[in-house]
Formats: C-alpha cells, sequence, structure tokens
C-alpha cells in the first residue's frame, strides 16, 4: 500500500495560501479610497502674481497680499460703492479680469438620483495662474455607481480614469478660488458668506460663492455679460503707465462713493456679474448719477475688459 505524502499537501496548501494573500493585496491596491478632505494638503492660491492677474498685480502694488497669503476683500480697492441703472446705490466686489469662456467644475451624481453625492466635494482643474482658469465655471454632471463612496474621485485623472459618463449643463456659477481663511462678508442672496471647499488634483481648494442670480451660458456656452461706465482720476492714457486703472476711481469728496454705473442689477432679467468696461471722462464725473447720464458722458473706451464685479448691494 502506497504512503500517503503529507509534504505534497503542505506544498499545495501554502500555494493556495499565498494566491489568496496576493489576489486580496492586489485588491486593496486597485480599489479606491476615500480621502479625507480635513487632513488633505492646501493648496498654494495666488490671484495676484503676473500670471494670474491683470488689474491687481503684486508686481505693480506691493502692498497686496503674499501669495496664499489670505484675503480681505470687505477691504480697500476689493469692493466699490456706485450707482445702480437708477442711480441707486449699489456695492459690489472686484475680483478683477476674467475670460469669457467659463471653466468646467465636476459635481457627482449618484445613478437615477437628482442630488449630488452626499458629502462628496466638487472637484476643478485649474486654479488662479493657470491658463483657462477663471471664476466662473459651469455645471458638468458626473455621473457615478450607486455604491460610489464620497470624496472616493478627488481630482479630473481620476473621472476619467473610472470612465465615468460627463455632461455638461448650462448653469454657471461664481465661485473665486482664493487662499484659505479669506474674507468676503456682503452677499445680495442667503447664500453661504464662509468658504467653500473643493478638490484640485488630490489636493484642497477653497472658494467663495455668489448666487444673487441664477445663470445660464449664452448659445454659444459663454458667460452673458453687461456694460458698466466707470472713470478714473487719470483718464487712460497709453503713454502714461500711472493713467486708467492704476490711478484709481473717481470719488466724490470725503466719500468712498465713486460715479461708476452698472446698467443692470441682480433683478433684472439681463443681469450679469461679468462687466464689459466702458471708460468715460473724469470731466464728466459731476454729471453721471445714472445709466442715461453715463451713456450719455464722453466715452474715451467701450468695451475695454471684463471684470468679475458681483453686486452685494442695492439700495
Amino acid at each position: 500500500m502506497r504512503s500517503f505524502n503529507f509534504k505534497y499537501v503542505f506544498i499545495l496548501l501554502g500555494v493556495i495560501i499565498l494566491a489568496f494573500v496576493i489576489i486580496n493585496c492586489s485588491d486593496d491596491e486597485v480599489k479606491p479610497k476615500a480621502k479625507d478632505p480635513n487632513t488633505a494638503q492646501i493648496v498654494s492660491i495666488d490671484r495676484f502674481s503676473d500670471a494670474a492677474a491683470t488689474l491687481m498685480k503684486r508686481s505693480e502694488d506691493p502692498l497686496l497680499p503674499a501669495a496664499n497669503e489670505s484675503i480681505n476683500f470687505d477691504l480697500g480697492n476689493f469692493i466699490t460703492q456706485g450707482f445702480g441703472p437708477d442711480g441707486q446705490v449699489v456695492v459690489y466686489y472686484n475680483f478683477d479680469v476674467q475670460r469669457l469662456t467659463p471653466a468646467p467644475i465636476y459635481v457627482l451624481f449618484k445613478e437615477g438620483s437628482e442630488e449630488p453625492v452626499e458629502g462628496q466635494l466638487n472637484i476643478i482643474n485649474v486654479i488662479p495662474g493657470d491658463d483657462a482658469y477663471t471664476d466662473f465655471w459651469v455645471l458638468t454632471k458626473v455621473t457615478v455607481p450607486q455604491n460610489y463612496i464620497a470624496n472616493t474621485v478627488t481630482s479630473y485623472n481620476d473621472i476619467i480614469t473610472a470612465g465615468y459618463s460627463k455632461e455638461v449643463t448650462t448653469t454657471l456659477v461664481n465661485c473665486p478660488v482664493v487662499p484659505q481663511a479669506s474674507i468676503a462678508n456682503m452677499r445680495l442672496g442667503t447664500e453661504s458668506k464662509t468658504l467653500d471647499r473643493g478638490w484640485y488634483k488630490d489636493q484642497i481648494v477653497y472658494y467663495f460663492t455668489f448666487m444673487e442670480k441664477a445663470l445660464e451660458a449664452n448659445a454659444g456656452g459663454l458667460m452673458p455679460i453687461s456694460p458698466i461706465y466707470v472713470t478714473f482720476n487719470i483718464n487712460p492714457d497709453d503713454l502714461n503707465s500711472d493713467s486708467g486703472p492704476p490711478s484709481g476711481a473717481v470719488t466724490e469728496p470725503g466719500s468712498i462713493q465713486t460715479h461708476n454705473v452698472i446698467a443692470t442689477i441682480p433683478s433684472d432679467e439681463d443681469y450679469s456679474p461679468l462687466w464689459s468696461v466702458s471708460v468715460y471722462d473724469n470731466a464728466d464725473f459731476d454729471n453721471v448719477m445714472n445709466l442715461s447720464t453715463a451713456q450719455a458722458a464722453n466715452i474715451l473706451a467701450q468695451g475695454v475688459m471684463y471684470v468679475n464685479c458681483p453686486v452685494v448691494y442695492v439700495e
């Protein structure tokens, strides 16, 4: 009678155990894991570098906050008091020149759901200083499986790698990306004044949200615009680098009241926080008090730039 060789049994058992361990380790490596926003690295943001700014460059104004230093938008030239179309007092923030083409902000939805994934932070793929960056974002819906766990996906590359479907909507949001702990305490609507968090390439970004008016992309997928008429202490002059915006807006004596005039307010159907800037002669400052008088002034330059100035107060 042939004796049973236990040696081969142990060898076979060892092979099975080793295969089980390898398979489990492989599954652990492949299976995505949710990331904790509270422990993730925070992106460094600089809105005043030469690459990011047009009107507010630190290289031209060294008093501007340093890179990644929190910004108080409730102070100085970051906020302006002007006039509305009917001469009412308005207040708006100044977030510098922006592009007409919005950038995508990726919002995740589970299959069959009309609500974003609970606890999932939105995802962007550009920040100030990048060529395609803008404060204005077009909501892009990303469909994920029913068993998706919030914050498993934390970058655009994750979305592409997972093969999730994307749907570009026409909904626009005004969400300027800023350094952590930045402040902008005024809102016209009931939206939160605190900073929101999102993901950028597996890191955390902070941004404000302004919702004084629901915004929709136009037929070309671009931002809607509205006119604004402004004047400066020194009229624009190609031979004088201190003229125009660097000289500051003209104000009434002893007051912060400018005679900058916006053509629409948030209750108007054609309102937009992205303004097409026209400059009028400062000799007409005293005569400009509303839209009709602004349009009647001597216009020195029309449609020279597009600036993000969300209205946060209307008299």
